[in-house]
């Protein structure tokens, strides 16, 4: 049984705006970036046809950051409505307490062929709240056609990808092609920038914002430097809209045949591929530039399936979880979407990897993705990662210099450590 109710404004998230979900057994919110929706809505009805139940499924913002708050008042309320929830990365410690703990219906063996390090990150105080779906690393994508048709090999590095954009663009416009952009990413002040611009940062050597034990680490002219280069793309190889730019805008605009490169989740090669792209059979996947003699910084990224503590069918509702993030489902879901399985196995899987060759090139690339410092910050990195992405987005619009940025950001951060970390 499938009821979409879409969430516009937070406003709507409220108890009344999804009671039409209590008829169901059970209810679970699923993104709807790129194909999200589509492959959960398939995967629900594979284990409502399996086991005879029902599940309503309620889509949430596309902004992880509307998405989060969305979902903490929820879980405030202690509310029944939502029973299953996927949720970022990030935020296993900032939700747990309202989460249940899956070990306690799946075992001790649950999470047994995932990633240990996601298990690990979803496992708070000993506590499994969340159960790996799927992870998530930064990748650039690149128009082969045109890199070659102009004679230019894929970037290694930030300034080679800043020389090789404008080249093309300039050259594009100059026939004809009057809305081509060079790059195009997430620019949009939202949790979608703070992956962008840590990974700036940490590919210039400008270290991860806060260190592995708490310390703030932003104020060096590493990281003010990646800022400042970011910021000298509006209005050359990138346009000014992108300073609004979530994922889809990003992936709409190199789709639909107008950017040369694009940094995005490996979500967007499959829609890539699809017979109504633009860009179908044109385009390579590589790992993200570097700067001078630092290494390529990919931004961990992925999610997870959780089950509230106030479901009214908890046992139920982690068999739903169970079956989600299997073995069969993953599988499913990486050749039918390009997402990234949590199941190590399936790196090896030659169907898998014959559906998304990068999945092999790049395996380095997504275990080796640089986490952002919600470990470190516990409960404040909703407040960190405002004041980072905040701060970013000021350097980007023109509004600071990236040395000013970083310095008031750390006076900030150093505010927000104080009172809470």
């Amino acid at each position: 049984m499938f009821k979409k109710t879409l969430f516009p404004t937070l406003i709507m998230a409220t108890a009344a705006s999804i009671s039409h979900a209590q008829a169901a057994d059970l209810t679970i919110s699923c993104g709807a970036v790129g194909a999200e929706l589509q492959l959960c809505q398939e995967g629900v009805r594979a284990w409502e046809e399996k086991t005879g139940h029902s599940v309503d499924v309620v889509s949430t913002p596309n902004s992880s950051t509307e998405r989060l708050s969305l979902y903490q008042q929820i879980l405030s309320a202690n509310s029944t409505d939502i029973d299953i929830m996927q949720i970022d990365v990030v935020w296993p410690g900032l939700l747990a307490n309202h989460l249940l703990d899956l070990r306690e219906v799946l075992g001790d063996a649950a999470g047994e062929g995932h990633f240990d390090t996601i298990i690990e990150n979803n496992t708070i105080d000993g506590r499994l709240v969340a159960m790996p779906w799927f992870t998530d690393a930064g990748v650039l994508y690149y128009r082969k056609d045109l890199l070659e048709k102009h004679g230019h090999d894929v970037p290694d590095t930030w300034e080679q990808l800043t020389e090789t954009a404008r080249v093309i663009r300039n050259a594009e416009r100059a026939e004809g092609s009057e809305r081509m952009q060079g790059f195009v990413f997430q620019g949009r002040a939202y949790e979608g920038l703070t992956v962008n611009a840590l990974e700036w940062v940490a590919s210039h050597g400008g270290g991860t914002i806060v260190d592995s034990d708490g310390e703030i680490t932003i104020d060096n002219p590493r990281a003010a430097a990646a800022l400042d280069l970011a910021a000298s793309w509006i209005g050359d190889i990138s346009p000014n809209g992108v300073l609004n730019y979530t994922e889809e805008e990003a992936r709409g605009v190199f789709q639909g045949g107008n950017a040369v490169f694009m940094r995005n989740w490996p979500y967007a090669w499959a829609l890539a591929q699809s017979e109504d792209s633009e860009v179908r059979g044109k385009v390579g996947v590589t790992q993200l530039p570097y700067s001078g003699e630092n290494n390529s910084a990919a931004g961990l990224g992925g999610w997870n399936l959780a089950v509230s503590r106030y479901s009214e069918n908890p046992e139920l509702a982690v068999d739903l979880v169970a079956f989600l993030t299997g073995d069969e489902e993953q599988k499913r879901r990486a050749i039918a979407g390009a997402y990234n399985p949590t199941l190590e196995s399936l790196y090896q899987d030659e169907e898998v990897l014959e559906a998304v060759p990068f999945f092999g090139d790049l395996y380095e690339t997504f275990v080796n993705a640089v986490a952002r410092p919600s470990a470190p910050t516990g409960d404040a990195y909703g407040r960190v990662s405002n004041a980072f992405f905040s701060a970013a987005h000021d350097v980007l619009s023109g509004n600071k210099t990236g040395e000013q940025a970083v310095s008031d950001l750390d006076r900030d951060l150093s505010r927000v450590k104080r009172r809470n970390w």
